[in-house]
């Protein structure tokens, strides 16, 4: 039997429209003061819901990143440690789920002590609707330090110490400088430096708190691990080409999507009028960082460099994530432009001249990368209530250098010593005992086996191994 739709005439659908239009009058007291008081009542419900609704798809957009890290991290590594690096994205992101919970929000968000850290609100004590939605949106940053820190260390650390790290970053490392920047009592928000200076540390969306956190612990680990067997013969640096540019590909378009969570979401306003600034100035820093490295690589070389030019984009994401909010599209693309050139010149100069091993490119793209979004607020920020940004409330305080402002720099430049001395001190300490009691490092017979094998028991691509007669 065949099920048909019934048949309608246009002048039945009016006639219907015409009389629920009827009984919604009739419900209705045109010029009351109830009806003046529910409406805006309704309305404020509804940009409620909407920021909460907004909140909960931006985290879960930001989510997605940690399977673009992933890609990334495998695309640019050998074949016999993907599995390795697998179960360590993957452990990041369920660590820091419960750990942030535990412990990381109340450090990050409870009650401040001495501007230095929170105090209370562990294991979400006497959360509500509204701490939950906001807790969501913050864990799902917490987690990304450490898997940048991944990446870096990639193909020659010791499993369990990269998960008692991870455990710390999120519990201690992280959220301890999250608060000096984002809990709104922290030492670079308020207290005597901001006094001082004249106004606050601005950092929208993470180029320093998540960033340059993740890339100077990275650096600390990458000087405490060493480099990969092979990596440098006579000092000079040689490549280790990873397995699949496709995947490493995949992954950074899926970290670039990410970022329409990570950048737009931290408007933390579903109703916000700045959304769509914030995520034009995003994607013309990414693209620009892309564009300036293929170019760079191109004529250095004679060939553009895929990978390189993927780190090109991240750089200028990275490097945007500070200022989005805060500057004119133009500067959004210089912005990136230069983040692009320090992730070129980083990669350079790390091998070259520091003989660091960063497979995926970690330290340059985050670390150096962040520390330059956080300096082009204060160079490019048009300044709260100027210009543009004429009724944002989440713009930079002061104006950039080039617009006749010193103070938004200088509070900048104090943040951006601060992030390094914090992430790279603390980090090279845990990263150093970690080495002293369980070892950082695997044996050099398990590094050339490969972690699949040796940690795990197991290989990502089976039917590429030697099958034993």
């Amino acid at each position: 039997m065949i099920r048909t739709l019934p048949k309608f005439d246009s002048r039945m659908i009016l006639q219907f429209l015409l009389l629920i239009s009827v009984i919604l009058m009739a419900f209705a007291v045109p010029g009351s003061a109830e009806t003046v008081e529910q409406n805006t009542e309704d309305i404020a419900s509804l940009q409620t819901a909407l920021t909460f609704l907004w909140l909960i798809i931006a985290g879960a957009i930001v989510f997605l990143m940690h399977a673009g890290f992933s890609l990334v991290e495998i695309g640019l590594t050998r074949t016999k440690n993907t599995a390795n690096i697998l179960m360590k994205n993957f452990m990041t992101i369920c660590l820091g789920v419960v750990v942030y919970w535990a412990v990381g929000w109340g450090i990050m968000y409870g009650a401040d002590y001495a501007g230095l850290i929170g105090i209370d609100q562990f294991f979400l004590m006497g959360a509500d609707n509204a701490m939950w939605n906001s807790w969501w949106f913050q864990m799902v940053f917490a987690a990304t330090g450490a898997t940048i820190v991944s990446g870096a260390m990639a193909e020659r650390t010791d499993f369990k110490a990269y998960l008692i790290y991870t455990v710390l970053m999120v519990a201690l490392i992280y959220p301890v400088y999250g608060h000096w920047v984002w809990s709104g009592a922290g030492i670079l928000t308020s207290g005597f430096l901001v006094d001082a200076i004249g106004v606050a540390h601005h950092d929208f969306a993470g180029s320093g708190v998540v960033h340059s956190i993740g890339g100077y612990a990275a650096l600390a680990g990458v000087l405490v691990v060493g480099s990969r067997i092979g990596k440098f013969r006579n000092g000079k640096p040689l490549a280790i080409p990873g397995h699949s540019l496709p995947l490493a590909f995949l992954g950074t378009l899926i970290l670039a999507f990410g970022w329409v969570g990570f950048n737009g979401g931290s408007t933390l306003d579903g109703n916000d009028p700045y959304i769509n600034l914030v995520i034009a100035n995003t994607f013309l820093a990414g693209a620009a960082g892309c564009i300036a490295v293929m170019l760079i690589t191109w004529l250095k070389t004679g060939k553009p460099d895929p990978s390189l030019t993927a780190n090109g984009m991240l750089a200028g994401l990275v490097a945007i994530t500070a200022p989005c909010g805060s500057v004119e599209n133009w500067a959004a693309i210089v912005i990136g432009i230069v983040g692009g050139i320090i992730v070129y010149a980083g990669v350079m100069f790390n091998e070259n001249v520091l003989k660091l091993d960063d497979p995926v490119g970690a330290i340059a793209v985050h670390g150096y990368s962040g520390s330059w979004g956080l300096l082009s607020v204060g160079i490019f920020s048009v300044g709260m209530g100027n210009g543009i940004l004429a009724d944002a409330v989440y713009a930079a305080e002061g104006v950039g250098l080039i617009y006749g402002g010193y103070q938004q720099f200088l509070i900048q430049v104090v943040a951006v010593i601060i992030s390094i001395v914090w992430a790279f001190g603390i980090s090279f300490i845990i990263f150093k005992v970690l080495d002293w009691t369980i070892g950082l490092r695997v044996s050099e017979e398990h590094e050339i086996t490969g972690l699949d094998i040796v940690e795990h028991g197991i290989s990502a691509y089976p039917e590429f191994m030697i099958q034993e007669e």
